[in-house]
């Protein structure tokens, strides 16, 4: 690829990203949470109570991430932390009965998101968004062993 081509390409991506964030941002305010914090709920929501690092594994964040957007959303009511049984050390996350109705609006939010995203795009760019985006991630996931480039 040449570098015109590959400029291109980083700078959409990185637009993109910027863009999709503060958007997101935007849309999240009203509901006193920030970037970050609504992908904390949603994924208490799709697998219920979990422990503390094991949701920060899902996510993608750092421990210390992951323990300051617990704090926060505790405080607010939206989950509570406890004891885990088998380890006093670790904690488990769930969302309490503000959390889960939270999650409901967060869904909603998310939908007119990606519907604004997407927006004037054929059905059947949409239908393969999903897998191209994922393949892109899995690209540049700095926690995989990386391959010598050309091979």
């Amino acid at each position: 690829m040449d570098f015109e081509h590959a400029d291109a390409l980083n700078q959409a991506i990185r637009l993109l990203s910027l863009r999709h964030r503060a958007r997101a941002a935007a849309l999240l305010a009203p509901l006193g949470l920030h970037p970050g914090q609504e992908a904390l709920l949603l994924e208490l929501a799709r697998t219920g109570p979990m422990i503390q690092a094991q949701l920060g594994e899902a996510l993608g964040c750092e421990p210390p991430s992951v323990t300051l957007m617990t704090r926060k959303l505790e405080a607010s009511g939206h989950i509570r932390r406890a004891p885990a049984p088998s380890d006093r050390r670790a904690s488990i996350v769930e969302l309490t009965d503000s959390g889960k109705a939270l999650v409901e609006q967060i869904k909603q939010l998310w939908c007119a998101l990606a519907e604004e995203t997407v927006a004037g795009l054929p059905a059947e760019t949409v239908a393969e968004l999903p897998g191209i985006l994922t393949a892109l991630t899995g690209n540049v996931d700095t926690r995989r062993p990386r391959r010598p480039h050309g091979s």
